[in-house]
């Protein structure tokens, strides 16, 4: 093909839209781990309960750039995303609820999927395929390995599975995320290596090699996310809060070890609630994944059950301390973000595309305007369009 693409968040589906925007009608093919898009923008749902889907990364998005993203406007005609107002209030340590705190997350223009957040990258994906443009997407794919070999228009990239078996192989490689690029992923995965450094070893041309350095020394905060769905009865007491998102502040971080509370309502009565760690209580659980996690189903990185329960039990008794709120009957799930939040400065501009290499690289990871957020995955996978379609 010519073009892979590693993850398909809000970056990856974004980078691929925009391409299309470009006018390339090249071929294109996402490989994901996940059982579909969205990356920290994606819905859980159950195949067990149609009415069940939960927002359970970014409940919405924020834009503070003063001009939005080029793909915003297609997504909004076609209804994909739409402007929200979420009520939102902050929660501090004595347990009060007040009036919204800056966070950074909340500010300026505030958007979601219509419907679910899932949308936001379902209708790039649309935006990729429109007019039958060949782009494939193939989720709950593994890769492990990547090989690159030839030059110039000879080139070829080898993406391979955790098996070593054959998944494609590209005239050119982007990664929308940092997990091949980062020593994280031995923790997670148990790997003897990173996949991205391999490569870069083995092709040895130097603006790659400084790339994948600048990955190899990034920070980011991790967060461990509760994932309760309460029966209608339990549900009532929920739904007459005043609130839908709750910050809260560092005296309530501190206290309760919890970031974020998402409230949301479901169908006959029920409510989902997402409860986000704080990134000093995700560090102290750093080795206890999901045991329904991507990593947990696809590679068998399976945490002890009672490990598992343990970081379950704490969020949940962290969520009845603050607010005093029942959970009766509540299904629960844990979910872990590695690397939800990046920190500063990121990845500089200069290496998002290393042309010598025919790979490229876009995220909120990518030094500037929106770092850290989805605004910067959509503007950085718009940046390194622009400059791919030269190169393709």
């Amino acid at each position: 093909m010519d073009l892979a693409v590693i993850g398909a968040g809000a970056a990856g589906c974004a980078l691929a839209a925009a391409l299309r925007l470009e006018g390339w009608r090249g071929s294109i093919s996402l490989f994901e781990i996940g059982r579909g898009p969205g990356g920290r923008c994606a819905t859980r749902r159950s195949r067990l309960d149609p009415d069940l889907q939960v927002n359970h990364g970014a409940p919405f998005f924020n834009l503070r750039g003063p001009t939005p993203p080029r793909l915003i406007a297609p997504l909004a005609a076609s209804g994909w995303i739409q402007p929200c107002s979420p009520r939102i209030r902050s929660l501090n340590g004595d347990g009060h609820i007040d009036d919204p705190i800056e966070d950074g997350f909340s500010d300026g223009a505030l958007w979601s999927g219509n419907g679910s957040m899932d949308a936001l990258c379902r209708g790039l994906l649309a935006i990729a395929t429109a007019d039958q443009a060949p782009t494939e997407l193939h989720c709950s794919t593994v890769v492990r390995h990547l090989e690159v070999h030839g030059q110039g228009r000879a080139l070829r990239w080898t993406l391979r599975s955790n098996a070593d078996a054959l998944i494609c192989e590209a005239r050119a490689l982007v990664l929308s995320g940092t997990l091949l690029a980062h020593p994280r992923c031995q923790t997670v995965f148990g790997w003897n290596e990173t996949p991205l450094q391999v490569a870069a070893e083995q092709r040895g041309e130097q603006q790659l090699l400084e790339a994948q350095r600048h990955f190899s020394g990034m920070q980011a905060q991790a967060s461990s996310n509760l994932l309760l769905t309460l029966p209608a009865a339990t549900a009532q007491h929920w739904l007459k809060q005043p609130w839908r998102i709750l910050q809260c502040d560092e005296s309530a971080q501190q206290r309760w070890g919890v970031r974020r509370i998402s409230l949301q309502a479901l169908p006959t009565g029920r409510a989902a609630i997402v409860v986000e760690s704080s990134p000093a209580f995700a560090r102290q659980h750093q080795d206890v994944y999901g045991s329904r996690s991507s990593a947990a189903q696809w590679l068998g990185a399976k945490p002890p059950a009672e490990a598992e329960a343990a970081v379950l039990d704490a969020l949940e008794q962290a969520l009845h301390g603050a607010l005093q709120l029942p959970t009766d009957g509540a299904e629960r799930q844990l979910m872990r973000w590695g690397a939800a939040f990046p920190e500063a400065p990121g990845l500089p501009k200069n290496l998002m595309l290393c042309p010598e290499s025919s790979i490229g690289f876009c995220g909120d990871v990518i030094a500037g305007e929106g770092f850290g957020r989805v605004e910067g995955a959509l503007r950085s996978a718009e940046a390194l369009a622009a400059q791919l379609r030269a190169l393709l």
